[in-house]
């Protein structure tokens, strides 16, 4: 997952990657508010979404000082993460155009995993903080009041892909009994999606899944408490109407974005000069299409993938398991694995051939990817002083 070559030198085959919300929203920030060269443009992000945190949240929010204590953000004070993880964003991309004369504009594509499609709008152009942070932090404290009684359940097939008009129907039946709404918040892969359910709905479908999963069909449960956003669990407090109506008067949005934006709304480059309001509208209460961006990744010419913001998660821990599925299923030793291997030596190299065999093979591109995680590269390579 480390990269072996410079991403500066061939931006039109990097895409860039900003990642969303997660338990741990520090990752290097401290370090790069600490950094001489660094530190500056950090903190005027930090300072500049902190204000407007403090303006929209009416109570006072102070990013640069919670940096500097490393105090890590809680789901109490959620509203504080979004402005973080979106301030650090920008900060990172900043500092790579200011001082490694890395323009994103050059770039393939970008895309963001919920959070990270903000961040990826706002940093080609299409809307600026302001505008989108407005109705997001406007409803976040009634999304945390929402998520008192929200899990997260990881489901997972080691076998079969999951069907996920199953998947779905067993969420429609167990929401039906008015014991908590469940309902799929990502679809990760063919064979992985996250559910958020409130009070047992999770216990349930773990247990009906049994009935109608495959047996191979696993579930995890995350321990903490999610806040119910990409679900309709928003709805009951009207959210994603909300929303939209604040977002149909906010400045921007009427730019097409400098690179395309690959959408976790839509699983597809859907942005143009006029549509991010009607594609954002499904942003709070419909799932991320996560495996529609991997794939469409994969069938492009992007070779390298930068992550950007504190700590990426969703987006490289999915690619690592991908790369290593399909590297075990090449060392395989079995006619399958020859197969593979023998297909993968002929696409290597030829672009232009790997883009004319089928839609699956271009899956053997996963352990070819070359993955940057964007803070680790800045801390490396930002001179001193």
């Amino acid at each position: 997952m480390e990269s072996e070559s410079d991403f500066r030198e061939e931006l039109s085959t990097t895409a860039f990657a900003f990642r969303g919300y997660n338990v741990t929203n520090l990752g290097k920030t401290p370090e790069l508010l600490e950094h001489a060269v660094a530190g500056p443009i950090v903190e005027r992000h930090l300072a500049e979404a902190s204000e407007l945190g403090s303006r929209l949240l009416k109570r006072d929010v102070d990013l640069a000082e919670r940096v500097r204590r490393r105090e890590e953000t809680t789901l109490e004070n959620y509203s504080e993460a979004i402005c973080l993880i979106c301030a650090v964003e920008l900060a990172q991309m900043e500092i790579l155009e200011t001082h490694f004369d890395v323009q994103l504009a050059k770039a393939n594509c970008a895309t963001g995993y919920s959070l990270g499609e903000v961040g990826a709008l706002i940093a080609t152009g299409v809307y600026d903080l302001e505008s989108l942070l407005t109705p997001i932090l406007s409803l976040s404290d009634e999304c945390v009041e929402l998520s008192q009684n929200i899990r997260m359940g990881i489901v997972f097939s080691r076998g079969p892909t999951l069907n996920m008009d199953v998947v779905e129907q067993l969420c429609v039946e167990i929401t039906m009994r008015r014991e908590g709404t469940v309902c799929i918040s990502a679809i990760l892969a063919p064979n992985t999606v996250l559910l958020l359910g409130q009070n047992g709905s999770l216990d349930l479908f773990k247990k009906r899944m049994k009935e109608m999963l495959p047996k191979q069909a696993h579930m995890k449960v995350n321990p903490e408490l999610w806040p119910p956003i990409h679900t309709q669990i928003t709805r009951q407090k009207a959210i994603p109407d909300r929303a939209s109506v604040m977002l149909e008067t906010v400045s921007g949005g009427i730019t097409a974005p400098s690179i395309p934006v690959i959408s976790c709304i839509t699983g597809q480059t859907s942005y143009n000069k006029f549509n991010s309001r009607s594609i954002l509208y499904d942003w709070i209460d419909h799932p991320q299409k996560l495996w529609g961006v991997i794939e469409r990744l994969l069938k492009s010419d992007v070779t390298t993938i930068v992550h950007v913001g504190p700590e990426p998660n969703i987006i490289p821990a999915t690619f690592k398991r991908l790369s290593m599925n399909v590297a075990a299923q090449l060392n395989e030793k079995s006619l399958a694995g020859m197969g593979l291997r023998a297909v993968s030596s002929i696409v290597r190299g030829r672009p232009w051939l790997a883009q004319m065999v089928s839609k699956n093979a271009s899956l053997l591109r996963a352990p070819m990817i070359e993955h940057v995680i964007l803070e680790d590269w800045l801390l490396e390579n930002l001179p001193q002083s």
